[in-house]
């Protein structure tokens, strides 16, 4: 690392833990950067770090892994957007489909974390944060996120029964037990279902399975995070005190 006069004040406070940097760049986890450095895999300015106490400046200091400089964005950017039906989850579509990305006015590139499907509403998030982006995706229960679904017809409690224990669909895959709650039952059923599992269009999957296909659906939560105050199509960045509280997530994973 590069060593600052101890006058340097200003830099000695610009100095961040290695898997903080290496986590905020994106490249894994600070549990997976941790192990990173333990391999002998991360080096700042040409020396080899093996000692998870080990900081450096991130705008100074030339912090490789497996050889590979790395360089955290100019700005991050932390966005809540309340996705509109017929919106794709991407940052490119060959069908010329609108995408999340072209609903917000920002000048950095930004990307979403993972998926709310083209005829779904509600809750996404968008960042160019890659660290930021992985803690989210594997948060599971310390980030439930919930919906509000409409469903043809009324399940029966026995099949509800199947989809809170976590039921395995016809293509193998096993679902995780997951929290139902009536909302309004009539010829088309209402449910608050929360998940703490992300697989691609698992709720109309789920109910499916079950003959109750879903005919609307609404992401109204993200753990803390509510779509109170944004109507569809609209947006807001997060508060510091909302981005810190999901990074310490890290922490826990």
């Amino acid at each position: 690392m590069l060593k600052w006069p101890a006058s340097s004040c200003d830099a000695m406070k610009s100095e961040e833990r290695l898997q903080k940097i290496i986590a905020a760049a994106g490249i894994a986890s600070r549990r997976k950067a941790e192990l990173l450095i333990r391999e002998g895999r991360v080096t700042v300015n040409g020396q080899v770090v093996t000692q998870l106490g080990a900081k450096a400046d991130p705008n100074r200091d030339y912090v490789k892994v497996d050889g590979k400089l790395i360089r955290e964005a100019s700005q991050k950017i932390y966005i809540l957007l309340n996705k509109p039906r017929e919106v794709i989850s991407s940052v490119a579509d060959p069908q010329g489909r609108t995408k999340v990305t072209d609903l917000v006015n920002v000048r950095t590139k930004i990307f979403p974390v993972g998926r709310l499907d083209y005829n779904s509403e509600g809750l996404i998030l968008l960042t160019n944060d890659g660290g930021f982006s992985r803690i989210v995706t594997a948060a599971g229960k310390h980030m439930p996120k919930v919906y509000k679904v409409k469903v043809r017809s009324t399940p029966e409690a026995s099949q509800l029964g199947r989809l809170r224990e976590g039921m395995r669909l016809k293509a193998g895959i096993k679902l995780a037990p997951c929290k139902i709650v009536p909302l309004k039952e009539s010829t088309n059923s209402w449910y608050e279902v929360t998940l703490v599992q992300g697989k691609n269009r698992q709720i109309r999957e789920m109910f499916e399975e079950i003959g109750h296909p879903v005919v609307k659906l609404r992401r109204v939560r993200i753990g803390f995070l509510t779509d109170h105050g944004l109507e569809a199509g609209q947006y807001r960045h997060l508060t510091r005190g909302e981005i810190e509280r999901i990074l310490r997530l890290a922490e826990r994973l």
